[in-house]
């Protein structure tokens, strides 16, 4: 799997890893990182309340350096559409913070890492003041690396972990092993690291673990992610008119739908119908837990749940979803899409730009778009937030304070914003040698193809952005389509806090997704899906129910 996975159906993961990388994505260069994960107050389960929250928490300090061209509203991200120039760009980090540690960061990594002496990586040490040495390891087999690392006495000063990375017994290493950073960041001590203190709280309080400030997060928006994107180019001119309504879907997609001519009008739309018949986020365990006239549901056992997979299931038995869609993991969904088998598909925002920047040299009539949510019924949807942080960076609570002032005058280096010189150097490289401005748009060069990837945008990002300078149009109508989203999205009970759950429940509902899989394509029924929320209830699903509810009643939410 790659952050940026489009198959044929999001998976949890492959949804949690792409939006990972489409938080902000910048033509030619590595997007910022998004995403999602679980903690306590002092033990090894649990979580911590708001009100333990506010002690803790740094202090917001806006960034004034730039001011973006579409300011965040509903939680979306912000948005740039103006040309970039060089000579433009701010100074956020006026003076070197770095007071020369040698600090060793063990990160995901997709590709092949770059020569460790490469002048990438010279200039942002450079830049920071300290000696940054990166041990990355391969993003597809992360898992397996972690564990070991974790539970070695040979850890690295700091761990990057993204939220599907999180499993088993990985927060209660995170609780054991990893420094608190409130002594450094807390209250105004944040002030010392600007760039650090701009970023939002929601994403900070999703980076306490354990009663304690440990990671430093890379804020998502906390709007859906996944978008059912259309083919605008082919519905423009058809005449197809986007529905409004579930059964006008249907009808629609029956319209388009021509096997004999392969064309086909969707791919799965699981997530979409999650979407539309406002079920309880999937993205993380917690988020799928609500407190509905004062009893806690999950979202497997709603019947909004139940309507989802049964519309989803009606699209399949009508023949409108491409066969390969049916296979599950049989092809891509995107290549699909732009070969113009399939007319819509959902998947990560970032796909917006990803397609419009492919295809603009091999169909200059292609047109993606993303379809707004509807309500099933042609009412208002029904949505429900994210995770505000995903991937985090973790100090080893070994690590001398020297090492620790240096990993945060690091991070306060690659959360600069952007329309800043350290942005452009975090995440292009050097101008020049890694990339050149052709028409207000950064082109990055084979040398900044090869080297300037993901390693430093690991350690901390700003607040979302989404900036195309290639592309203007498209980071407004991503911005705006969250805007409008955003409008109808709504915080669950556990939005925003890391929750770890008890060892003993961690496995519980891991078989749904397959098994939603199976009865959308038909070979399981709805009568199978209720029988596992049963079963669910029984094998522990109704205890794993009180201890959330007693959390609930001790700590309060994240907004209390």
């Amino acid at each position: 799997m790659t952050p940026n996975s489009a198959t044929s159906a999001p998976s949890r993961r492959s949804f949690l890893a792409s939006t990972a990388v489409a938080a902000a994505a910048v033509a030619g260069g590595m997007p910022l990182l998004a995403a999602c994960g679980g903690s306590d107050s002092g033990s090894k389960e649990g979580t911590t309340s708001g009100k333990g929250a506010q002690k803790i928490l740094p202090a917001f300090v806006a960034q004034n350096v730039v001011t973006p061209d579409i300011a965040s509203k509903n939680g979306s991200a912000l948005g740039f559409t103006s040309e970039l120039s060089l000579a433009d760009l701010k100074t956020s980090v006026p003076r070197k913070l770095g007071k020369g540690s040698t600090i060793k960061i063990m990160s995901p990594f997709w590709g092949s890492p770059p020569k460790s002496s490469n002048p990438y990586y010279s200039a942002m040490n450079a830049k920071i003041g300290a000696n940054i040495v990166w041990q990355n390891q391969d993003g597809n087999t992360y898992d397996e690396k972690l564990g070991a690392v974790l539970a070695s006495s040979d850890m690295p000063d700091v761990v990057v972990i993204p939220s599907w990375n999180m499993g088993g017994k990985i927060p209660s290493a995170i609780i054991s092993k990893m420094a608190d950073l409130g002594p450094y960041l807390s209250g105004d001590k944040i002030k010392d690291y600007p760039n650090l203190a701009a970023i939002p709280s929601d994403a900070w309080q999703y980076s306490i673990f354990g009663g304690k400030l440990r990671g430093l997060p890379q804020p998502a928006p906390t709007v859906p992610g996944i978008v059912p994107f259309y083919r605008k180019d082919v519905f423009d001119d058809k005449g197809y008119e986007l529905p409004t309504t579930a059964d006008a879907f249907l009808a629609l997609a029956k319209e388009i739908t021509d096997a004999k001519a392969k064309v086909w009008a969707c791919d799965d739309m699981k997530w979409t119908a999650f979407g539309i018949f406002g079920v309880l986020s999937g993205s993380e365990k917690p988020l799928g837990w609500n407190l509905v006239d004062g009893k806690l549901i999950y979202r497997v056992e709603t019947d909004e749940y139940l309507e989802a997979l049964e519309w989803t299931r009606k699209l399949y038995a009508a023949g409108v979803v491409h066969p390969d869609a049916k296979a599950k993991n049989q092809g891509n969904a995107g290549q699909r899409f732009t070969d113009g088998q399939v007319l819509m598909y959902n998947q990560n925002i970032s796909d917006w730009w990803g397609k419009m920047a492919e295809q603009a040299t091999q169909n200059k009539d292609f047109r993606i778009a993303g379809m707004d949510i509807f309500g099933h019924d042609g009412g208002d949807p029904q949505l429900w937030c994210g995770s505000p942080a995903g991937i985090f960076a973790f100090i080893n609570k070994k690590a001398s304070k020297a090492v620790i002032h240096d990993v945060l005058a690091a991070a306060n280096v690659t959360a600069a914003p952007y329309g800043t010189k350290e942005y452009m150097l975090t995440n292009y490289g050097v101008e020049g040698t890694h990339y050149t401005v052709k028409d207000g748009m950064p082109v990055k060069t084979d040398q900044g193809n090869l080297e300037v990837l993901n390693a430093y945008v690991m350690l901390a990002s700003p607040a979302p952005t989404i900036a195309h300078p290639d592309f203007p149009d498209i980071a407004k109508e991503q911005v705006e389509w969250q805007q409008r989203m955003g409008a109808f999205t709504k915080k669950s009970s556990f939005f925003g806090l890391q929750v770890t759950e008890p060892a003993r429940y961690t496995n519980l509902s891991n078989d749904f997704e397959d098994l939603e899989d199976d009865v959308v394509r038909g070979r399981k029924k709805i009568s199978d899906m209720q029988q596992a929320v049963s079963d669910w209830k029984s094998q522990g699903g109704d205890k794993l129910r009180d201890w959330y509810k007693k959390l609930l009643d001790d700590s309060g939410s994240a907004q209390g």
